[in-house]
Parts: structure tokens; sequence; C-alpha cells
């Protein structure tokens, strides 16, 4: 499974074999369990996840109890409760593996001891956020911008994994919409889709 990593990085920047080789030692497999939690609400986001198999979860919980997901992470994606991973304040997120699951993971001292020895890595990084920027700028305008079905039809269209291998309480989550909502939207987008 580490050369779905090695591909991952080399996708993203020209790199040598050797600081390939130095960048790899940093990092470290771990398998982990459905629901487990591997950062909590209040803890400093020390480590970033690279996932092989599964799929990891970044959520946050509101005053009523109720969960709202901000991001999924499925093979070859990374994972981190990034503003604590770069501030080392508590984080506000939390992470979780939704499926039996496998990462690499690197932690915040070691992630950031690549930036000063190895120059590619510093690229890899305006990259890596570039990417997460992107990302939650887009998650946001469609929760300012779209109604519930438009979510739907754009999570369809641009990322359909999520509604293919998760239930349908992550997916309404992630929608940032009720489930009894979500049943409602199915039928809605199937009629809209079938001319007779």
């Amino acid at each position: 499974m580490e050369e779905l990593l090695i591909s991952y990085i080399k996708s993203k920047i020209s790199i040598t074999d050797e600081d390939i080789v130095n960048i790899l030692s940093y990092f470290r497999p771990l398998k982990l369990k459905k629901n487990e939690l591997l950062l909590t609400h209040g803890q400093s986001s020390q480590r970033t996840y690279f996932v092989t198999k599964g799929c990891l979860r970044i959520f946050f919980i509101n005053e009523d109890g109720q969960d709202s997901t901000r991001y999924f992470a499925f093979e070859n994606q990374f994972a981190t409760a990034l503003v604590s991973f770069i501030t080392s304040e508590p984080s506000e997120e939390y992470l979780q593996a939704v499926e039996d699951s496998e990462v690499y993971y690197i932690t915040h001292k070691d992630f950031y001891h690549l930036l000063e020895i190895v120059p590619q890595w510093e690229k890899f990084y305006r990259i890596y956020l570039e990417i997460a920027y992107v990302t939650n700028t887009k998650r946001l305008m469609s929760f300012l911008i779209q109604d519930a079905l438009e979510k739907y039809r754009q999570l369809l269209d641009e990322n359909p994994t999520i509604v293919q291998r998760l239930s349908n309480k992550m997916v309404a989550s992630y929608l940032n919409i009720s489930q009894a909502t979500l049943s409602r939207l199915k039928p809605k987008l199937f009629s809209d889709n079938n001319p007779y």
C-alpha cells in the first residue's frame, strides 16, 4: 500500500528517489477499526493521515448534539483537522474512521521537519493547502447558494463515492440536511431525470 502514497506524492511534485525514501521514512502505517476516533474536540491535531484503504471523516458536533461532516477522505486522499494541525490549537473537529481503514500518518513535528530538509516538500505542502482551500470554499459556497436538491445533484456529479459507499445518515450529515429531507430528494431526482 506504500505504493499508493509514493504515487500520490509523485503526481503532485517532481522528486528524486532519494527524497522519496527520506519522506517515506517519516510515515507510519496504521490499521483502524470502523468508528474508531483519531481526534476528538479539544485535542490538538498532531497527525495528518493518508488513506490507502477505507474512509476517514472530519466532522463537528453542534450544541444540539447533531453532527455535521466537513470532509470524507477515501483511498488516495489526505485528511487532518487542518486548522488545528497548522496552529496547534485545540481542534473544533473530530476525525473518525467510518470504515475499517488502513492509513499512513506523519506527525506534525516530522511534517514540518521535512519542510526544512526537503525543498520539494514545501511545494507539496503548498499544493496540499491549495486543494484544501478550494475544497472548503466550494463547500461553503454550496451551503450559501444551493438548495438541498442542488447540493445532492452536485455531490452525485463530483463525488458519487460518498453516496455509493456511505450510509444515508453520513450523506445527510455531509449535505447538512436531515435524513428525511434526503429521502424526499431521491425520488425527486429520479423523476427529474426520467422523461416519461
